[in-house]
Parts: structure tokens; C-alpha cells; sequence
């Protein structure tokens, strides 16, 4: 048996006596796209943040790869392979579409006592490439973020991620406000995750994209897990009757 990638068991968070997660266990399979679903306040954006190192659990262990693991910081997220991208996007508008692929990790020419030159060169060839990769073609590594739409932003998220081999991209709501055409060209980016060899993790509050692009659906109330089925299993229907 394939021993899960992502293991939490007993997971606990209060926040000023409100318990936000209460006995959270939950295995994600390598290669597998889980939906994370639940009203607000279920308790899904907890338990992100937690695995992402935004927030630490009260009680309980993550194994990452059968190993248990302290995620303290989203610094040690990304170096366990673990990448978010949130709704709001954790990328700057004001900058290239090359330095936001590479934000906090550019390539230097050289460096001393951890200070260098950019490598610039190397970024932009880099960046278009990991674009390209995901089936997203933009014509320069300058243009401004600001310069693209929604999904293609989203698509640049994803690059950076794939780029930089990441093991789980967890995604928060990543259609919000999209166009229904860049919303299909990201829930397909979602979708390809098993094929590049990445474990996905969906979170959303439409069930319809859930069950187009993942393998599972997890549902959230009141901070606990209260139905998780394969989506060959289930309907959108028998979800709904949990939350």
C-alpha cells in the first residue's frame, strides 16, 4: 500500500478559546487532487495555513513523506515542497512576470555572504520556459503582472510552483472572480497536477469545479472532517446534504 504523502492526525487549533480545528486526521495520497470544501468558518483556511507555516497547530503531528515534520514558517513549507497559492495571490502587480516566478529565489551571477547580482538574463529564460510548461504563452518575461488577466496570473502561480518542484500546491479558491473561460483554463492546470508528478489540494466553495477537476472531496463543519469519498463515489447532491 502507497503510504500517504501529507499524514495529519489529531490536528487542534484554538483561536481565543474558539476551537477553529477539532481532531483533524487526514491522508493525501501522492498524485492525488483532494478538494477541500465547507461553509465559512468550517475550519478549511485553518488547516491550510497550517500545512503553508502561516500558523501553528495546538496539538497534534503532520508527517510529510512518512516523516513528522514542524512547519513553522512558510520558508520551511517550500523547502518540504509544500507551495500555496492563495485567492488574493501572493505575487506583486508591479513587477515582472520573472521576478514574481522567482520572488524570494533569484538566480545571482555571484554571491557574497549571501549577497549577489541578479542573474537576469537567466530568470527571463527560465520564466518564460516554466510558463510554457504549463500551457500558458505570454509574449515577454518583462511585462508587468499587472498587465495580465486573472487566470493568467494564476497560471504564472502555478508555473513558479511546477518550476521549482514542488511536491503539493495547495490552491485557495483559485477561480474567484475569474472569466468562465479562465476558470476552465485553471481548473485544467488543476487537473494536470498527477501528471507532473504533483500533489494537489483544492480549496473551494464550488462543488461543480471540485468535482471536474479532483480524485477526492473532503468536507469541513465546524472543524471536522465530516464526509470523504472519491468523486466516482459521490454526487454534488450527497456533498451538499453534509455541509
Amino acid at each position: 500500500m502507497i503510504s500517504p504523502l501529507i499524514s495529519v492526525r489529531n490536528l487542534h487549533k484554538w483561536y481565543s478559546g474558539v476551537h477553529a480545528l477539532r481532531g483533524i486526521n487526514l491522508d493525501v495520497q501522492p498524485r492525488e487532487v483532494c478538494g477541500l470544501v465547507g461553509d465559512n468558518g468550517a475550519g478549511k483556511s485553518t488547516l491550510i495555513k497550517i500545512l503553508a507555516g502561516v500558523l501553528s497547530p495546538d496539538r497534534g503531528e503532520i508527517r510529510i513523506g512518512g516523516q513528522p515534520v514542524k512547519i513553522n514558517s512558510p520558508k520551511t513549507a517550500m523547502r518540504l515542497g509544500i507551495e500555496t497559492i492563495y485567492q488574493d495571490s501572493s505575487m506583486v502587480p508591479t513587477m515582472s512576470i520573472a521576478r514574481n516566478v522567482f520572488i524570494g529565489r533569484e538566480p545571482l551571477l555571484f554571491s557574497v555572504a549571501g549577497l549577489g547580482l541578479i542573474n537576469h538574463r537567466r530568470m527571463r529564460q527560465e520564466a518564460i520556459q516554466a510558463i510554457a510548461n504549463v500551457d500558458l504563452h505570454l509574449r515577454s518575461a518583462d511585462a508587468l503582472l499587472s498587465e495580465l488577466s486573472g487566470g493568467q496570473r494564476q497560471g504564472v502561480a502555478i508555473a513558479r510552483a511546477m518550476h521549482f518542484k514542488s511536491r503539493v500546491l495547495i490552491l485557495d479558491e483559485p477561480t474567484n472572480h475569474l472569466s468562465v473561460k479562465e476558470t476552465i483554463k485553471v481548473l485544467a492546470f488543476v487537473r494536470s497536477l498527477p501528471e507532473q508528478g504533483v500533489t494537489g489540494i483544492l480549496i473551494s466553495h464550488n462543488l461543480h469545479h471540485v468535482f471536474q477537476s479532483c480524485d477526492r472531496i473532503v468536507a469541513m463543519a465546524r472543524g471536522e472532517i465530516v464526509f470523504d469519498k472519491p468523486v466516482e463515489e459521490t454526487s454534488v447532491d450527497e456533498v451538499s446534504e453534509t455541509l
